[in-house]
């Protein structure tokens, strides 16, 4: 029996826990092991996350496609798991450390902390798994990893060390993003560019050999900057090889103020001509532009901070190589200070001199770190890097050749930038929480990179006592004795990048490397659904490994989804204060709205704009597909076993049936083409305007009448298009449909596990397809592999279509004029068909009361041609006219209309000056801008509407 009232809360928790019950997501059940499996691997949100809503869109997203294809009857893998992400759970135990007055990370020591860690995982870690099952998300829970867990750890050490072995993981000194309050190298995805009032610096340095005179502009070169403390380590100043007004000066020096030390002036084409002076000073060790330019001139790297980003002068040794004595009061008075103060004395001692010309404001973006929220300095340190170049051409070739399809397509394009002109990939990160690095260090500094301690140990000791720095002896006794081979060598304290492991995640997480038996099942994975943002930071690495240790790409396919914004277009951020919570959302609305109303606006390409009235749209929905069921079972609608819809008599039934099928084709279609916009918009289509408002109202009669063939038909049909919609809905709306799915019958078994809508063969498509092109030459093999054909997969009826059609659209046209022209709803109105066919009379007869009382008509009938004073209608090529002299004053309402069109055309040329001007698309925010299109079209829309109700008044009089 269906409750009387839809509420979500009342059925999500115990549908969850019949779905666990059952264990309807695992893969390899009994029931599939012969099937063809389907794998997509879960982009692993961070172990301290909350559910946001890119995360419900993507896992709705998943979900989809996998309880889509588990429908279909594959073994479905959905792998999920949780990244360890080492900066935010390291800041999470750190504050937590804090906040309860308990000594901190460094105090403690790296053993007792990281246990810690492992405890705050164990107690508070993973919310978001459970986040993600109220969402509906049908992964294989029971297969649930982890980044850090044994198995994926083991993957790590064995890649690093391979990489290694074969050249493409080594050290090296460069310029990396160092937060200076967490103490760390940290990656381009956890810089957030902040815009920054601040001000533009005009410097002038003078030429070597020239007397300096600050009024004149012969005696010195003026450079523009925005940070003037990092002039204290500039090695150069660039000009552009064609600017005329430098080209005497290439080659030649000027004296860095305050400083006194002599550097080049050199020609790159880095500096533009067109930007301030034309000239800019190069300081290779903070600013990675600068380190590129830095590279080919081969001028000096001078780092002048330290890791806290303090002025490192007075105990740098590159720093004083070369300074001038009288500079040495200057680097003591500035050793130490902290970066932003040392700015000001800077600034205020090149005024003193003479140096500096004039000050502009200046707003611009300064890298800040997104967990820190302290401005990033580039620093030149040592680090560990893999050789991303090498490793990228293989990915490249993939997606070049096919083998990896993104889609939509045009992401292809940015792909393809960032892999071509990749860097070097840093992978050490400066924390205690993450991976190790394996490598060893022993007495001289010789690096040591091996699986274990002990293999690490036993090639240090062999080195050393071939090197003669320890005798064979002794090599012999430390090998025995972890005791006196204490600190002979020691571990590199970095840890990776968290990248590193979640580039292995497609079949680290099957096993590899200890077992083989689920990677050779389940990889390469079916496709991967993320977002833009980590197309080069997860997808384009997992490319790289995948291509490298397993010769295959780890996904055919790389679905790329957009922004989820606010209702106006903004990005949503905890600032604007526009952030929707999606657990609010689901408690609010019930998790399948939440769900359908995201799939139902992620066209490929275009940005979500959501509004909550959107996901109580589809809330209400929800309730249109219950109240439905509840009438199907009000009006004994019970299906029949064995029941044939292929071989209903009434046409009306045979119409839904067409329907029906022409639906499951659309979403089927839309689904396998990752265009789930359009799967949800047929699927509600068919569901609410073509079963309940066409179907369920066109049915009752029948239902109301005598019993008979045509009732219990009609009852049987019902039950069989509601069992459908039930399918086809299940992958958008998973909780509602199960539940009605128990409650409409009995069954034996979980609709999640139920065949989808054609015949689930088990085989792939390609293979179906195969099969089916081979069917005529082999008529008789071709069905046994097939199994008996779905005897609804390919039902059409025509006729059925075309009368029932008729109806539906005679009733919306005949609607849509009353609408138009304000008729009010108590007035009944006659209707003339016009040069009408026999077969359009006999439907029209047939349905005669049914299109009265649905169009609100007086009466129906026939004519040569069409009366004077009558709206005349095109109804599938025939003429319906509705005769409207006395019902409506057409003058009156020509003027109204002609309002309308004023107004309308008037909207649309305020919008078009603003979309014309370029200053406003420049400047204005692009949620703005994008309202002004929105008013545009909407505008557009009104006056085709008025021109089309105009042109039939014009033609009734």
């Amino acid at each position: 029996m269906i409750e009387k009232t839809y509420q979500p809360a009342d059925i999500e928790t115990r549908i969850a826990a019949a779905w666990e019950a059952e264990g309807a997501f695992k893969a390899g059940r009994a029931d599939r092991v012969d099937a063809e499996p389907y794998t997509i691997v879960i982009p692993p949100p961070n172990v301290t996350g909350s559910l946001h809503m890119g995360h419900a869109l993507n896992n709705t997203l998943q979900d989809v496609l996998c309880r889509f294809e588990r429908m279909r009857g594959r073994d479905v893998l959905w792998q999920p798991g949780t990244d360890h992400a080492g900066i935010a759970t390291q800041m999470v135990v750190e504050r937590q450390l804090m906040e309860r007055q308990e000594p901190g990370r460094r105090d403690m020591g790296r053993e007792a902390f990281l246990e810690r860690v492992w405890k705050w995982k164990a107690e508070s870690g993973g919310v978001i798994v459970n986040q993600l099952k109220r969402l509906g998300a049908s992964c294989d829970w029971s297969r649930e990893r982890f980044t850090m867990d044994e198995g994926l750890s083991e993957a790590v050490i064995k890649v690093f060390v391979q990489l290694h072995r074969e050249g493409l993981i080594y050290k090296d000194k460069r310029l990396v993003n160092w937060d200076p309050k967490l103490l760390t190298a940290i990656s381009d995805l956890e810089v957030q560019q902040v815009e920054v009032k601040g001000n533009l610096w005009h410097l002038r340095y003078p030429l070597e050999g020239k007397n300096f005179d600050p009024e004149d502009p012969a005696s010195f070169i003026t450079v523009a900057t925005t940070r003037p403390e990092t002039m204290l380590g500039d090695s150069g100043v660039a000009v552009n090889p064609d600017d005329e007004r430098y080209t005497h000066l290439i080659g030649k020096n000027v004296v860095l103020p305050l400083v006194g030390r002599l550097i080049p002036i050199v020609a790159d084409e880095y500096s533009d001509p067109e930007k301030g002076s034309g000239a800019v000073k190069i300081t290779p060790a903070h600013d990675f532009n600068d380190f590129e330019v830095g590279n080919r001139h081969g001028l000096a790297r001078i780092s002048i901070l330290d890791i806290e980003g303090k002025l490192a002068l007075a105990d740098n040794e590159d720093y004083l190589r070369g300074l001038p004595v009288a500079a040495s009061e200057l680097v003591e008075e500035l050793h130490g200070m902290e970066r932003f103060k040392a700015r000001k004395t800077i600034v205020q001692r090149l005024e003193d001199f003479g140096f500096l010309e004039k000050i502009e404001p200046n707003t611009h973006m300064v890298p800040h770190g997104d967990r820190s929220g302290v401005v990033i300095e580039p620093y030149v340190t040592d680090q560990w890097y893999v050789d991303a170049k090498t490793m990228a051409q293989p990915a490249i070739a993939a997606v070049r050749t096919g083998a990896t399809e993104f889609v939509p397509k045009n992401w292809e394009k940015t792909y393809y930038e960032w892999m071509e002109n990749i860097q070097p990939w840093c992978i050490s990160r400066q924390l205690w929480w993450g991976h190790q690095i394996p490598a060893w260090y022993g007495p001289d500094g010789k690096v040591f990179v091996a699986e274990t301690e002990e293999e690490a140990v036993g090639n240090a000791l062999g080195y050393y006592v071939e090197q003669e720095v320890i005798t064979e002896e002794q090599g012999h006794e430390m090998a025995l004795d972890p005791v006196k081979r204490e600190g002979f060598i020691t571990r590199d304290e970095d840890v990776l990048d968290t990248w590193f492991s979640s580039a292995l995640w497609p079949f680290s997480t099957l096993g590899w490397p200890q077992s083989s038996v689920d990677v050779d099942r389940y990889y390469p994975t079916n496709v991967l659904v993320t977002g833009f943002d980590i197309i080069f930071f997860w997808v384009a690495r997992m490319m790289m490994m995948g291509m490298h240790f397993k010769k295959d790409v780890p996904f055919p396919t790389v679905y790329i989804h957009a922004l989820v914004r606010d209702e106006k277009g903004a990005k949503m951020s905890k600032s604007k204060g526009n952030v929707i919570d999606p657990l609010n959302l689901i408690d609010q609305y019930g998790a399948d709205a939440l769900r359908f109303t995201l799939a139902a606006m992620a066209a490929q390409g275009r940005d979500i704009k959501l509004a909550t009235q959107r996901v109580e749209g589809y809330r209400n929905f929800a309730t249109k597909l219950w109240n439905a069921c509840r009438f199907a079972e009000m009006n004994e609608c019970v299906l029949p076993a064995g029941f044939d819809p292929t071989k209903a008599k009434e046409v009306l039934n045979r119409w839904i049936a067409h329907e029906t099928v022409k639906a499951t084709r659309e979403v089927t279609e839309a689904i396998e083409a990752y265009r789930f916009n359009d799967a949800a918009g047929a699927a509600y289509r068919f569901v609410w305007n073509v079963y309940c408002d066409w179907y369920l109202e066109l049915a009752k009669p029948f239902m109301m009448g005598e019993d008979g063939p045509a009732k219990t038909e009609t009852r049987a049909m019902v039950a069989w298009a509601r069992d459908e919609i039930l399918k086809l809905l299940h992958p958008f709306m998973p909780f509602i449909t199960e539940e009605l799915w128990a409650v409409t019958a009995p069954r034996d078994g979980l609709l999640a596990l139920a065949p989808w809508s054609r015949k689930a063969s088990g085989l792939t498509r390609e293979q179906e397809a195969l099969i089916i092109a081979t069917a005529a030459s082999d008529p008789i093999v071709a069905p046994i592999l097939m199994g008996d054909p779905e005897p609804v997969a390919d039902f059409k009826d025509d006729a059925a279509e075309a009368e029932i059609g008729w109806v539906i659209d005679l009733v919306t046209e005949v609607r849509s004029v009353r609408a138009e022209m304000n008729i009010v709803p108590a007035t009944l109105t006659p209707l003339v068909l016009a040069g009408a066919s026999a077969e359009t009379q006999a439907r029209a007869q047939r349905w005669s009361d049914v299109v009265k009382r649905l169009a609100r008509l007086g009466d129906i009938s026939f004519a040569d041609v069409a009366p004077q004073g009558a709206v005349q209608l095109l109804i599938r090529g025939e003429v319906a006219a509705l005769p409207l002299k006395g019902v409506i004053d057409f003058g009156a309402e020509k003027t109204r209309l002609d309002k309308e069109l004023v107004k309308a055309e008037a909207d649309i040329k305020r919008a078009d000056a603003k979309l014309s001007n370029e200053k406003f698309v420049a400047n204005a925010a692009e949620e703005i801008v994008e309202e002004e299109r929105e008013k545009r079209e909407a505008a557009e829309a009104r006056k085709a509407k008025t021109l089309e109700a105009l042109e039939r008044l014009k033609n009734a009089v």
